[in-house]
């Protein structure tokens, strides 16, 4: 076998990239893997964001709960969101906010906020966990 087919099979074995997923019929969106969640104070977004795969538990650590992938302890807003508060969920392409039994409420931003058990978060979403605000943002 010469280089050049050596690097032709090397390269045809390769993993379909995403644009490899739009032709096959599924949608590029639901190829979304990651998200990140930006706090909002006063009505303005900060610069503080947490990455996020699902499935995403946020809350506050505690060892006797466990570890969480979001610990907002070190946030002002923390002291009103329960140790395992809520947890972000990708299932079928759909990204979902799902409550855990919080104390406070999990609330996604529509004409007002609602509280919510389990909702649909798209890009762009606002939602509040007690009294802390995010933007939802696909990666």
């Amino acid at each position: 076998m010469t280089d050049e087919q050596i690097e032709h099979t090397a390269v045809a074995e390769q993993e379909p990239m995403i644009e490899d997923a739009a032709v096959a019929g599924e949608p590029v969106a639901a190829m979304s893997t990651g998200a990140k969640l930006v706090l909002k104070r006063g009505g303005v977004l900060t610069d503080i964001a947490y990455e996020i795969h699902s499935p995403a538990t946020i809350g506050r650590f505690d060892p006797s709960v466990g570890p969480i992938d979001v610990d907002l302890a070190s946030q002002p807003e923390g002291a009103y969101v329960s140790r395992k508060h809520a947890r972000i969920i990708q299932d079928d392409g759909v990204w979902k906010v799902v409550d855990l039994g919080s104390s406070n409420g999990t609330f996604v931003l529509r004409d007002d906020f609602e509280r919510v058990e389990e909702a649909e978060l798209s890009d762009g979403q606002e939602f509040a966990l007690g009294n802390a605000r995010f933007v939802f943002q696909l990666a």
